[in-house]
């Protein structure tokens, strides 16, 4: 089983407003995130929301997901990885992680992610874009404990680079799906070069 976790509990301080929440296409971010992570076939997608959340589980009704409460948003994105990882079920064998304010990421990137982690000794698969190593990042199980010893703000990033000997890099031609952090960052994703 492969579970999908999404970080859905960032505090928007640089947008000035909850972020996830803004309208593309007449639907929000995080709906966005979620149907391309469901899209891809993952089978268990789960949301790592912050306390106050009732915004988001509505932006999200009707579709087969999890929410996973980060009671400690503030504690940095690390937080919120450990809960989601907390969440996801003892079946899982992968995990893949995505940021909920990148909501064009392609089910190709997913599918090439989930064949390269297939090869001899990879244990993490993350996509390499024209301008560098992005998201999302694909884990496999044993990789856990380490995801779930994390502190601060980087994320999974220092799991990712603790051995490249275990990282299947998948080349991607093309640029990094772009995020959602400032007002200037949702003008550009409403345009039409969004990078989708």
């Amino acid at each position: 089983m492969t579970a999908a976790i999404v970080l859905a509990a960032g505090l928007s301080r640089r947008m000035g407003r909850p972020k996830l929440l803004l309208t593309l296409e007449g639907r929000p971010v995080i709906r966005h995130t979620v149907e391309r992570m469901l899209a891809a076939g993952l089978s268990d997608v789960i949301v790592v929301v912050g306390p106050e959340h009732e915004a988001i589980r509505q932006a999200l009704e009707g579709l087969p997901v999890r929410l996973a409460v980060n009671p400690t948003p503030e504690a940095g994105q690390a937080s919120s990885v450990r809960r989601g990882i907390q969440a996801v079920s003892p079946l899982a064998t992968v995990a893949l992680i995505a940021l909920g304010d990148q909501p064009w990421v392609s089910a190709d990137v997913i599918h090439r992610l989930l064949a390269a982690l297939a090869a001899p000794g990879k244990r993490i698969a993350a996509p390499r874009y024209a301008d560098g190593l992005g998201n999302p990042v694909l884990f496999a199980a044993d990789v856990f404990p380490e995801l779930l010893a994390l502190t601060g703000d980087r994320g999974a990033r220092a799991v990712v680079e603790k051995d490249a000997s275990r990282l299947a890099v998948v080349d991607v031609a093309q640029a990094m799906p772009r995020d959602l952090d400032t007002p200037e960052d949702y003008e550009r994703l409403k345009g039409p070069d969004n990078s989708r």
